[in-house]
């Protein structure tokens, strides 16, 4: 089984098509944002362990959030799990307001507070819940230093989970020269395609 935890805005939907392409089962995204959005909020991870008896690949959300990978680390042995990146924080913060930008914020503009609780993604709320992860306040949802902390902290926290265990996890920047041959031989298996699929490239 292959967990891919990078955050979102990190190469996370290219590495879904690349496992796509290769055949694997991924998970039905809509059913985790769901579950995501019913029980990651209240520590409840039992419905969403149950859940990856579904398929062989997972990523998005609640796989890209603080401390799931260690309760799936727990719950399936064995399995193995990719941390993707970008070449720096900063990249990763402009992506992902970029994003959001054009998904939720009026006349493109970044998201206020207002514009993720009435934003009708899944339900109303969902956006608010899921930007709120980064512990940024109410008057200012996509504070710039503290996303920014957040995100080096969650990759330091995942690296230093497996820092006794390098053949379970692979970090990887999808930009980076051969980092698609990197992928097929951490996942194990030949592949007639050259690099990775890019896909919602913000």
């Amino acid at each position: 089984m292959f967990f891919c935890i990078g955050r979102n805005k990190t190469g996370t939907t290219s590495i879904k098509k690349a496992f796509q392409d290769l055949g694997f089962i991924v998970g039905n995204q809509r059913k985790a944002e769901i579950l995501y959005d019913k029980y990651y909020f209240n520590g409840k991870f039992e419905p969403i362990i149950e859940y990856c008896k579904t398929a062989q690949v997972f990523q998005d959300v609640p796989f890209s959030c603080p401390d799931t990978f260690k309760y799936l680390d727990q719950a399936y042995p064995g399995s193995k799990f990719i941390l993707t990146i970008r070449n720096n924080p900063e990249q990763w913060y402009n992506s992902i307001t970029r994003f959001h930008a054009k998904k939720f914020g009026l006349n493109g503009r970044i998201p206020t507070t207002e514009d993720l609780l009435n934003a009708e993604y899944i339900r109303k709320g969902f956006m608010y819940n899921t930007v709120k992860l980064h512990d940024t306040p109410d008057d200012d949802p996509y504070n710039k230093q503290i996303m920014i902390d957040h995100y080096k902290k969650y990759n330091s926290d995942v690296i230093d989970y497996f820092k006794d265990r390098p053949q379970d996890l692979l970090v990887i920047n999808l930009a980076e020269p051969q980092s698609y041959m990197r992928f097929v031989k951490f996942v194990g298996i030949n592949s007639p395609y050259s690099d990775f699929p890019w896909e919602n490239k913000t």
